[in-house]
């Protein structure tokens, strides 16, 4: 075994072990938290959740598998629906995030009107829709017999074998069309609501800023330093706010861009992708689904106050006080308060 094989086993490993263990915090978290199963986007984030921990159930063993056999880890019909499984779950997750990503747009854009804007009914409408758009491709990758073993990627994914060079046009144009639906249009998505939520969020600081630099002035005779911490605590708050936005669209761009590149640059004529990079790619499209719960979930006050409370029942201590979990800065305070869903 060469050391690139090992370290590309090895990172299988890590990925499939920490996308399965966070996701399911987070399912255990809804379970344990009536508050966090009252609110709408719960439904998305279960939704996201679920794929993610399927994915590393399903495809991310076979990859595994792939990579250390260097041969086609199952049978052909296994390796089809795993395939399938592949699409509908990757496409179900980037649509889960473009809902998120929806839903903290109309929270912070139309904060009196959310209520009515974005019902439970309304999120099972959105998550409907999800997963009827993943099927369609997915389906179809099924039907037209797209799905199996590519030695690029080491994995069963959508993918047309040499013999059939026939149906070239109609598999790149389907290629094509599922990356334009899928990636390119959940990104569009992503820029489009996060824009907005930093744009508010962004006009909210400068109004907190005045209000601050009013009272400052009427605090005649507060300590010098006192006054400065105040006002660099007002900056940290505008760059907690955009560092936040940039972790939602940077870890979206970051790990499905390349992977994504490589699927249409290889429908290109007499290009060959050089299986390590095609399995790298493949890789950091997992990755995401080990940073989801970090990034929409795990660092967010109300699931660690839980995950906190869990952990203390499991080992028998007392409910103790979570006043040191809780208390956070005042640029998490202000986040919770008038930045609503931004995290």
């Amino acid at each position: 075994m060469s050391v690139p094989e090992f370290l590309l086993e090895v990172s299988l490993v890590v990925i499939a072990v920490v996308s399965l263990l966070t996701n399911l915090s987070v399912l255990l978290c809804f379970t344990q938290s009536a508050e966090l199963r009252s609110h709408v986007p719960g439904l998305f984030i279960l939704n996201l959740s679920i794929s993610n921990i399927l994915l590393a159930v399903i495809n991310m063993p076979s990859t595994f598998l792939g990579v250390a056999k260097s041969a086609k880890p199952l049978g052909d019909p296994l390796c089809q629906g795993v395939s399938f499984a592949e699409t509908f779950l990757t496409t179900n997750a980037m649509l889960s995030m473009a809902a998120l990503s929806m839903d903290r747009w109309v929270a912070v854009v139309f904060p009196l009107s959310y209520s009515s804007k974005m019902r439970h009914r309304d999120a099972f409408l959105i998550v409907a829709y999800s997963w009827l758009h993943a099927l369609t491709f997915a389906l179809t990758q099924l039907l037209m017999a797209w799905g199996g073993y590519s030695h690029t990627y080491a994995s069963c994914t959508v993918h047309l074998d040499g013999g059939e060079r026939s149906q070239l046009p109609v598999y790149a144009a389907f290629t094509v069309l599922f990356h334009l639906s899928s990636f390119a249009l959940c990104l569009l998505v992503l820029c489009f609501a996060y824009m907005k939520v930093l744009t508010v969020a962004r006009s909210h600081c400068k109004r907190i800023d005045v209000i601050t630099v009013q009272a400052l002035l009427l605090l005649v005779d507060i300590h010098p330093s006192v006054k400065e911490r105040c006002l660099a605590e007002q900056k940290k708050r505008k760059q907690r706010a955009t560092k936040k936005i940039g972790i939602f669209i940077g870890s979206f761009v970051l790990c499905f861009s390349p992977y994504v590149i490589t699927r249409l640059v290889e429908l290109l004529p007499s290009v060959h992708i050089p299986r390590y990079l095609g399995i790298v790619t493949k890789c950091l499209s997992y990755a995401k689904a080990s940073s989801d719960p970090f990034v929409y979930c795990l660092l967010r006050q109300q699931y660690r106050k839980v995950l906190v409370s869990v952990i203390s029942r499991a080992l028998g201590k007392d409910q103790y006080s979570l006043s040191a979990h809780s208390t956070s800065s005042t640029l998490d305070t202000t986040d919770d308060n008038y930045i609503a869903r931004i995290t």
